[in-house]
């Protein structure tokens, strides 16, 4: 049995490459990082965005361990170009996943790289391990295992978001276990 602690990263600047977690965000992820320390974690995978690698890095510092970098984990692209839609847009990417708006990629594209990113983690770790990205990938691949995930969970995550992911064979039993009020 394996357990991926799936994770949203920390409250954020911006949706940039490199924004950096707020000075809420710095808290939050010193918090995770305490939440984390008793579960035995063998391996920590993260999205390269700076976000990402900041939620989990007071974990990583504590344990002494080192954070691996994955582009599958990035947040995906809904458009190549801002909307004042978006909202809408990201709605009906849920309803019809093969669909991908010009300069986008659509949930089914980012499901899958984000499904592959989780088989290279259950691949190569031992039993526990951190995987930290973006919420409408982090809702895509809960999706992928269970389709009652979907636009509505994007909406109610929180920044940062934990789900224990228990994998007995090719399904996981899924279960949120700490959202940030």
């Amino acid at each position: 049995m394996k357990t991926i602690y799936l994770i949203r990263h920390c409250q954020a600047e911006g949706q940039e490459r490199e924004a950096r977690l707020t000075k809420a965000g710095e808290s939050q992820a010193r918090e995770l990082a305490a939440f984390l320390k008793n579960k035995q974690i063998d391996r920590i995978v993260s999205s390269p965005f700076e976000r990402a690698v900041s939620t989990i890095r007071p974990f990583a510092e504590e344990a002494g361990m080192d954070i691996e970098t994955d582009e599958r984990l990035t947040e995906r692209v809904l458009s190549g170009a801002p909307k004042p839609n978006w909202l809408e847009m990201l709605e009906k990417s849920f309803s019809d996943p093969g669909l991908a708006f010009e300069g986008g990629e659509s949930a089914a594209e980012a499901g899958k790289r984000g499904i592959d990113a989780i088989n290279k983690v259950l691949e190569k770790s031992g039993k526990n391990a951190v995987v930290v990205t973006h919420g409408n990938l982090m809702a895509t691949i809960l999706r992928h295992y269970d389709n009652s995930y979907g636009f509505e969970l994007w909406k109610s995550l929180s920044n940062p978001d934990v789900f224990e992911l228990t994998f007995k064979g090719n399904s996981p039993k899924i279960k949120r276990i700490w959202e940030w009020n």
